[in-house]
């Protein structure tokens, strides 16, 4: 998720005034500030049926009762093993993104992280909540490391709560913290790594040619802190080569001593990229904008002209209250009154347009450089040496044979991504699959009228190294106004010889789908539940979910933890879960993808061949191929070689249906084969 952050620094005349993000920017001017080109368009189609955001009546996930634990819900072709409710003090505080270590689970949240004990799937045990207040607090491990996202302006570097007041304090942490965890019941801050842009979220690397250190990607989309608090720090034009702009910040652990941890590269991955056109608003964003500044003016709110669009918008108090608070200060004062929001109102004009001052003069989506070069994401696929960026305005495709100096290899932009947030590699790296976070996912973006292609997924081929469009993929349901949804995290489920994925989508709840043909990706598998509340807009959902050892662990942001299941259909076979649930890891980290190895089983087996009877192919090859498989999990020795031999044999009956497939089964009845010997 991204949320505009403010970074209060102090204004020419003495006052506080917030450093704005591009990112930030970019949802200030085309969501809620675009009201007057609303009223534009909604009086040029006056006579148009206004869009209800009704859901289809046949979608069963339309209008589930509200509640936070009592919320109405519905499955498809999955179970609910678990749903464990957040602790005391991290109830109702933002449930962000996991990590998975041995039985454990470790979820961030805006308070500290949470670990529980998953050893058995259906009963979560809380092990630790330990507190450590900040944002996203989005979490990775590497053995008995964890390392931990900070970037919002309460962060301290001892993890106290309280914030930090001053505006420039070197007890402010704005970067990736690194605990020992060896006792994971009582992690132990080692280290502080601070970076200009603080750690929004970050990626862990393990370079197969240095088993010595680790590299962290770190993705930073908030303001640039002053050079006074981090030294180097550089709130400079992109074209300045000091500028901590279009940057993404390496950080280098020692394993040997992790304390040591330090900041060893600055890489510009963004060089020649230019801004690239976005969509405008959908008509429920034109019909909400027209609402929103209607009503800011009734009660008396702060509105301003758009530096960029020249447009009247409402003024978010992330603008409005450094400044109100200045002012009270100025006159002795810790809250402010009347007179100070009388004299703040000619005062906010002057803040816009000097937060707006770089991009003056320059149309949306027209810069030579494009201003929303951060990476939100960046996902490594250290096996075959490459990564996918999922930075704002653009996705890539990066070489990091060099951890320390990632190389870029393609870029693509695209008009229905309003924020590229994402990115998933297929297993054999030949196609990747971006999201868009578009509305920064605490926006309603799934509702009726809502276009398929905007806050959806992009799938694309990678060929020769560049990134080829295939297709889009989006929920096929609707949700309601009330109800933030959009592409989210997720992660590859290992069913085998198939690319399949489960996703988080907020309160649009959580979608498993096939995209092993790229241009014709399917949804198999649901989970969703009513709204947190049904009468207003509040936070909730799946903000992440993964596939661990045989279990889809979802990260839900208000209620807690969700442990499901999938369950056999006419998508997926009891033989694909059951091979799926032999592939075990030591730890997962999502964002450094592992390559998914399958270990020689007989459920393998049986799924390639139910992978057969559904192309189609031979009714009779296939009988003959379960015939054997059985009698060769029956067997022993000889009897099971014997056994093994003949489905080989038999398999290339299927060979004109599907001979890749084919292969895929060869081998692991070989595989067999050879464990017997």
């Amino acid at each position: 998720m991204c949320r505009p952050r403010s970074n209060c620094i102090p204004g020419s005349a003495g006052l506080s005034f917030p450093t704005l993000t591009p990112r930030f920017m970019f949802l200030f001017s085309s969501r809620a500030a675009m009201a007057g080109a609303a009223l534009v368009a909604l009086a040029a189609c006056a006579k148009a049926k206004p869009n209800t955001g009704a859901s289809p009546a046949t979608d069963p996930r339309n209008n589930l009762k509200a509640g936070l634990l009592d919320a109405a819900e519905y499955t498809s072709n999955m179970k609910v093993l678990a749903k464990a409710v957040s602790p005391k003090g991290f109830l109702g505080i933002t449930n962000s993104d996991l990590a998975f270590t041995g039985n454990y689970v470790i979820q961030g949240n805006y308070n500290g992280p949470v670990v529980w004990d998953i050893s058995n799937p259906s009963n979560p045990q809380l092990v630790v909540a330990y507190e450590c207040p900040a944002s996203q607090n989005d979490v990775s491990v590497y053995k008995n490391l964890m390392f931990m996202s900070a970037e919002a302006q309460n962060g301290r570097i001892d993890c106290k709560p309280g914030g930090v007041r001053e505006t420039v304090s070197k007890e402010r942490m704005r970067g990736v913290r690194i605990f020992d965890i060896t006792n994971i019941r009582e992690p132990k801050l080692v280290a502080n790594v601070q970076t200009c842009r603080g750690s929004h979220t970050h990626t862990v690397l393990e370079d197969p040619k240095d088993k010595q250190n680790l590299y962290i990607y770190v993705s930073g989309s908030s303001g640039i802190r002053s050079a006074g608090e981090l030294e180097g720090c550089a709130d400079a034009a992109s074209v300045d080569p000091n500028s901590s702009r279009l940057r993404i910040e390496i950080i280098k652990v020692p394993l040997a001593n992790p304390a040591q941890a330090a900041v060893v590269g600055r890489a510009n991955i963004f060089a020649g990229l230019s801004d690239n056109p976005r969509h405008g608003l959908s008509d429920a964003d034109k019909e909400a904008a027209v609402k929103q500044l209607a009503d800011a003016r009734a009660r008396g709110g702060f509105v301003a002209k758009n530096p960029q669009s020249g447009l009247d918008q409402v003024v978010p108090p992330q603008i409005v209250r450094p400044l109100l608070d200045s002012l009270a200060k100025a006159r002795g004062a810790s809250t402010p009154n009347a007179a100070d929001t009388a004299a703040a109102r000619p005062l906010v004009q002057n803040a816009l347009n000097r937060m707006f001052a770089n991009a003056a003069g320059a149309a949306a989506g027209t810069g030579a450089i494009s201003e929303r070069s951060q990476c939100h994401d960046i996902t490594v696929y250290p096996s075959l040496g490459l990564a996918g960026g999922a930075c704002e305005g653009h996705g890539l495709l990066l070489d990091i044979s060099n951890p320390v100096a990632p190389v870029r290899l393609d870029a693509v932009a695209d008009s229905n991504f309003a924020y590229w947030h994402s990115a998933t590699f297929n297993n054999d790296g030949t196609a990747m699959l971006f999201s868009d976070e578009w509305g920064g996912g605490s926006s309603p973006k799934c509702r009726a009228g809502d276009k398929a292609e905007w806050g959806a997924n992009a799938i694309f081929k990678i060929v020769n190294k560049k990134l080829v469009f295939q297709s889009y993929y989006k929920i096929p349901t609707y949700q309601t106004s009330n109800e933030n949804c959009v592409a989210h995290n997720g992660s590859l489920i290992p069913i085998p010889g198939r690319d399949v994925m489960v996703q988080a989508w907020y309160q649009g709840g959580i979608s498993v789908f096939d995209w092993t043909d790229p241009t014709k990706p399917k949804e198999i598998a649901s989970f969703d539940r009513g709204p947190v509340d049904s009468t207003r807009m509040v936070s909730g959902g799946s903000w992440s979910v993964y596939w661990y050892n045989g279990s889809i662990v979802s990260s839900e942001i208000a209620r807690g933890m969700d442990v499901v299941d999938l369950t056999p259909s006419e998508f997926i076979s009891q033989n694909e879960i059951d091979a799926a649930k032999t592939v075990k890891w030591d730890q997962l980290n999502a964002q450094g993808q592992p390559k998914i190895v399958w270990p020689p089983s007989f459920s393998l087996a049986k799924a390639f061949t139910d992978q057969l009877e559904r192309k189609g192919c031979s009714a009779s090859t296939v009988s003959a191929l379960r015939s054997q498989i059985s009698a060769a999990e029956k067997a022993n020795g000889a009897a099971r070689n014997d056994a093994l031999n003949k489905a080989v044999t038999d398999a290339e009956g299927a060979r004109g249906c599907d001979g890749a497939k084919v292969d895929m089964l060869k081998k692991s009845l070989q595989d067999l084969r050879a464990l017997a010997m």
